[in-house]
C-alpha cells in the first residue's frame, strides 16, 4: 500500500439522489471518527448538517454541508452536496477540488437510474468514486440484481467489496471480499467480527473471484495468477484496489445502513486508504503552485463576504497575499475552519483543507487564487447554468427597489444556477433557476437576511406583431401654438417582410421635399410606432420607405418629423392588417427513455412539433428528443418534466422563430395586449 502524506487534509465528497440519506451519512462519519459527541438527527437540534433556515424548511439540503474530522492522524473535509438537480450548481465547483466521491444510493434497483448523472458528471471531471449503498437494513431483494441494475449507470465496472449477510429475510452483515472476513452489525458500534458462515463459504468464493476478475482487467499480473489459479495475498488485493480506485478504473461498493451507522466504520476505512492525496486534485484543477480553488461565494450578516476555497500546494497562512484570476492582488483578511453552520478562526489552513477566506473581493465560484501572479492570470470563466424557469418579480415597496438590487446581486454571486434579467421590452425583471423549489428558496433567503419581499407573477410572454399587407400611408404633423409652429410631412410605404427578416428603413426623397438632417427623425418615430403596434405588442418583419412628404422652411424640425413618423406609421400599421406573432423555442430535453412516451405526449399537448428523438450519447437508458415549443408553453414544462423523469429530466432552449398566432389564443393575446397598450 502507498504511504501517506503526512499533514495533507482529504477532501471527501456524499454526492448522489435526493432521499438517498447522504447528510445521515454525513453526520454518522463525523460521529464513527469522533468528531461529534452523538450521531446527529437531520433536522433536529445537535445535528451538523443541514442547519441553515432554508434547509430545515425545506427538509433537504439545499447547500453543501462542509465538516472535517481526524482519524489516526490524517484530516478530513466532508463535503454533503445537495441531492436535487435544481440545487446542482451549489456543488458545481466543489466536485472537481473532490479527492473522493462517495455516491449514496438506496437499495431499491428501480432507483439505480438516479446515480447516472452523479456518475457522469463524476466521470468527466475525472474524480475518484466509490459507491455506497445506504439503507441496506431496508433492502428487500437480491443485491445482485441491484448490482446488475447499477451498472449500466457507470463507465467503469462497479467492484462490490462486500457479500451481504442475510438473516430472517433482512440483511445482519458482510463478509469483507478482500479480508474473507465477516461482520455483524450492531446498532450505533463497530460491526462484530464472526466465524464466516457455513452455507455463506461458496457464495463468498464466487463473489470474490469475480471482485478480483474485475481487477484483473487493469493489471497483467493478476490476470496471469488468476488463469494458473494462484491465489494472491491480500496486500496485492489491497495494493490493487488502492491503485484502481486512485486512477478512477473501478468504483467499489460498499454496503451500510447509516441511521444505524452500520457499514459507516468500514467505509471510513477505505476512505483513508483509497482517497488519493490532493496533489492529484490540483493536477485536474490545473493548479500549478500554491493557491486556492474557490467552491463558492457567501454573504452572512455577521461575517460577511465569505469565500469557501480548498488549499492545495503549500499551506495557506492568515494574511497571505493571493492574485486574482485578473492579476488583481487580494489579501486574506480572515481564516476560519467550517463545521456545519459554525466557523473558527484559525492562524493558517493545511493543504487540501477546506476553509473560508475573508475580505476578498472580486472572487467568483470556480476562480483559482495563485501566489504566483503569471499562474492567476487567464483562466476562462464557468459558463453560466441556463436557467429552465422563471419568475417576474417586483417589490411589494418600492422603498425596496435600492435594496433589492443589491441583495439580488449578492444572491448571484452565491448561486451560480440563478439569472437575472432586465427586460426593457416586457417592463420587467426576471428571475430565473433551475426549478420552483431552487426560486422559492431563493426569495425565502431574500426575505429573510435582507428583509425584502417581493411580488411574484409567470413572466410575460414576448409576443410581437406584423402585417398581412403592404400600405400607403401619410404622416402628417401642423401644430400653430404661438410663435414658430410645428410642420412635417411623410409619406410611407410599409410592406411586411419575410418572418425573421427584422426591420428595414429606406427612403426615396428626391427634389429636396424632405431635407436630408430630417429624414433620421422620420426613421426613429417609424420606430417609435413600432414599440407597440394595433395589437399592443412591438412590430417586427416589416420594411418601411419614405417615399414622399414636404416642409416648412420656419416651423420644421426635428421633433416635428419625429412627430409625423410616428403618425403615419401608427395609422399604416391599423391598415395593413396586423397579425399577432407568438415566439417559438426549439428545445433539446435530455431523459431515461422509459419517461419518452409520456414526455411527446407532453409536449403535444403543449402545442410543440417533434423533429425526432435518439439515444443520448454515452447515457444508456436515456433519449434525446428536440422539439419546437411556444415560449408560453415552455414556461413552466419543467415542472411537468421532473415529475414525468422522477426529477432528472433536464433541457436546453434557445429562440428559434416566430409563428402567426390564431384562434381563441391569439384573440386572448390580443385582447390583454390592447387592455395593457
Amino acid at each position: 500500500m502507498s504511504a501517506r502524506k503526512s499533514g495533507a487534509v482529504r477532501a471527501i465528497g456524499l454526492v448522489g439522489p435526493n432521499g438517498a440519506g447522504k447528510t445521515t451519512l454525513f453526520e454518522a462519519l463525523l460521529h464513527a471518527a469522533g468528531a461529534s459527541d452523538r450521531q446527529g438527527i437531520v433536522g433536529q437540534t445537535g445535528a451538523v448538517g443541514d442547519g441553515s433556515p432554508e434547509a430545515k424548511q425545506a427538509g433537504q439540503s439545499v447547500e453543501m454541508n462542509l465538516a472535517a474530522f481526524e482519524m489516526l492522524d490524517d484530516r478530513y473535509v466532508l463535503i454533503d452536496c445537495p441531492g436535487s438537480v435544481e440545487f446542482r450548481a451549489e456543488a458545481d465547483h466543489g466536485l472537481s477540488a473532490l479527492d473522493l466521491a462517495v455516491v449514496v444510493i438506496d437499495p431499491d434497483p428501480d432507483k439505480a437510474l438516479l446515480i447516472q448523472p452523479w456518475l457522469r458528471d463524476l466521470e468527466r471531471r475525472g474524480v475518484p468514486r466509490v459507491i455506497f449503498v445506504n439503507k441496506i437494513d431496508q433492502a428487500r431483494g437480491d443485491v445482485d440484481e441491484l448490482l446488475r441494475a447499477l451498472q449500466p449507470m457507470s463507465a467503469v465496472p462497479l467492484v462490490a467489496r462486500q457479500l451481504p449477510i442475510w438473516k430472517d429475510e433482512h440483511v445482519s452483515g458482510f463478509v469483507d471480499l478482500a479480508l474473507e472476513r465477516a461482520f455483524v452489525y450492531q446498532a450505533g458500534k463497530p460491526s462484530k467480527p464472526v466465524a464466516l458462515p457455513e452455507d455463506l463459504r461458496d457464495e463468498e468464493a464466487a463473489a470474490r473471484f469475480h471482485m478480483l476478475e474485475q481487477m484483473a482487467d487493469f493489471d497483467d499480473a493478476l490476470m496471469e495468477m488468476l488463469l494458473e489459479d494462484e491465489t494472491p495475498s491480500q496486500d496485492a488485493i489491497f495494493a490493487d484496489i488502492i491503485t484502481e480506485t486512485r486512477a478512477g478504473l473501478i468504483a467499489p461498493v460498499f454496503f451500510g445502513a447509516a441511521l444505524q451507522a452500520n457499514g459507516v466504520r468500514r467505509l471510513l476505512k477505505a476512505l483513508r486508504h483509497d482517497a488519493p492525496e490532493p496533489d492529484a486534485a490540483a493536477a485536474r484543477l490545473g493548479l500549478t503552485g500554491p493557491g486556492v480553488h474557490v467552491l463558492k461565494i457567501s454573504h452572512s450578516g455577521h461575517a460577511g463576504r465569505m469565500t469557501y476555497g480548498r488549499v492545495l500546494g503549500a499551506t495557506l497562512a492568515d494574511g497571505a497575499e493571493l492574485f486574482l484570476p485578473d492579476g488583481e492582488k487580494g489579501r486574506v483578511g480572515g481564516l476560519f475552519t467550517v463545521q456545519g453552520q459554525a466557523t473558527r478562526k484559525v492562524p493558517s489552513a493545511e493543504v487540501g483543507d477546506v476553509v473560508a477566506l475573508g475580505r476578498l473581493d472580486g472572487v467568483h465560484a470556480g476562480d483559482r487564487l495563485m501566489a504566483d501572479r503569471a499562474l492567476a492570470t487567464g483562466q476562462p470563466p464557468s459558463p453560466p447554468m441556463t436557467p429552465v424557469y422563471e419568475l417576474a418579480i417586483v417589490t411589494r415597496d418600492r422603498k425596496d427597489d435600492v435594496r433589492l438590487s443589491g441583495a439580488l446581486q449578492k444572491l448571484l454571486e452565491e448561486d451560480g444556477g440563478l439569472s437575472l434579467v432586465h427586460d426593457a421590452a416586457l417592463h420587467e425583471m426576471r428571475l430565473g433557476g433551475q426549478g420552483a423549489a431552487h426560486l422559492r428558496i431563493t426569495l425565502d433567503r431574500l426575505a429573510r437576511r435582507y428583509q425584502v419581499d417581493v411580488e411574484v407573477s409567470t413572466p410575460a410572454t414576448p409576443y410581437a406583431e406584423t402585417l398581412r399587407k403592404p400600405v400607403t400611408q401619410r404622416g402628417r404633423h401642423k401644430k400653430q401654438s404661438g410663435g414658430h409652429g410645428q410642420f412635417a410631412d411623410t409619406l410611407l410605404e410599409i410592406k411586411p417582410l419575410p418572418r425573421g427578416a427584422g426591420f428595414r428603413f429606406d427612403d426615396r426623397i428626391t427634389g429636396g421635399v424632405v431635407p436630408k438632417q430630417w429624414i433620421p427623425a422620420v426613421e426613429q418615430g417609424v420606430r417609435d410606432a413600432m414599440e407597440r403596434g394595433p395589437l399592443g405588442f412591438p412590430v417586427v418583419d416589416v420594411a418601411v420607405t419614405l417615399i414622399d412628404g414636404s416642409f416648412h422652411a420656419v416651423d420644421s424640425s426635428e421633433l416635428a418629423f419625429r412627430t409625423a413618423g410616428r403618425i403615419g406609421m401608427s395609422e399604416g400599421l391599423a391598415q395593413a392588417g396586423p397579425i399577432l406573432l407568438e415566439p417559438v423555442e426549439k428545445l433539446v430535453i435530455h431523459a431515461p427513455n422509459a419517461a419518452t412516451a409520456r414526455i411527446i405526449s407532453s409536449i403535444a399537448n403543449r402545442r410543440g412539433q417533434i423533429l425526432g428523438f435518439d439515444a443520448r450519447d454515452d447515457w444508456p437508458g436515456w433519449d434525446s428528443i428536440e422539439v419546437f415549443m411556444p415560449h408560453d408553453e415552455r414556461q413552466d414544462f419543467i415542472l411537468d418534466l421532473r415529475s414525468m423523469t422522477q426529477g432528472l429530466g433536464v433541457f436546453e432552449a434557445a429562440f428559434d422563430h416566430r409563428v402567426e398566432l390564431t384562434g381563441r389564443k391569439a384573440d386572448e393575446v390580443a385582447q390583454r395586449g390592447r387592455v395593457a397598450a
